[in-house]
């Protein structure tokens, strides 16, 4: 069966364009590890992901590691999938009725022809978003983040992550939500950060806020 279905594209956006995603940072802004990622209203954003890519170096070569999007009761789950250039995602067909999945997304280009009760492998080679549907099922959409740094995280439901542990540099911040559609994540701001703080220097107590990310898009 050949890939025709459209799938969604665009968000809604103020004035039917990407705003600028506005940065706002409390507390030492160096040292955060913590974040947390709302809208334009104040409403936490769950399944946003959240990437920092080394600018005073290239990133650090690491392993790619594995992920799995479940096919279950006509939904991909999880929703959001964020993974390293390289890395190879399991498509696990969990139901009774055959599916066929695909994606015509420049990151990603593939169709896993219709199956049910084995798992096919996909391996994402390529930085973007790649957005995911079924032939069959109109309702069933789920995204692959593919990022080119080791340095990433998602937010849970109620709009909080925590990176990984940061080397001492400069790093460049970007966000990506659904409410993106197919539009790339974009760069909020930059920060640096002093590495991870010898027994004889660290602090007391902790000194920081979580870094506070705002994406000014409306609708839900």
């Amino acid at each position: 069966m050949t890939a025709r279905r459209r799938l969604p594209s665009r968000p809604a956006l103020w004035g039917g364009r990407l705003v600028a995603l506005a940065l706002a940072a409390f507390g030492a802004i160096a040292h955060a590890r913590d974040f947390q990622v709302h809208d334009s209203t104040g409403a936490a954003l769950g399944d946003a992901v959240v990437y920092l890519t080394p600018e005073d170096a290239g990133a650090p070569v690491t392993r790619a590691a594995p992920a799995s999007i479940v096919q279950n009761h006509k939904m991909f789950m999880p929703l959001v999938t964020v993974v390293q250039k390289g890395a190879a995602v399991d498509f696990p067909n969990r139901d009774d009725i055959a599916h066929d999945v695909y994606s015509l997304s420049e990151a990603k280009r593939f169709e896993l022809k219709l199956y049910r009760g084995r798992s096919r492998q996909v391996v994402f080679d390529k930085p973007g978003v790649v957005t995911i549907g079924c032939n069959i099922h109109d309702m069933m959409i789920a995204y692959v983040v593919v990022v080119d740094t080791p340095y990433f995280a998602k937010t849970g439901a109620n709009g909080h992550g925590e990176l990984p542990r940061l080397p001492a540099g400069r790093y460049r911040i970007a966000v990506w939500h659904p409410r993106l559609g197919n539009a790339p994540a974009v760069v909020v701001g930059t920060f640096r950060s002093p590495g991870e703080a010898s027994a004889s220097t660290a602090p007391s107590a902790p000194s920081t806020q979580p870094l506070l990310l705002t994406l000014p898009l409306h609708g839900g």
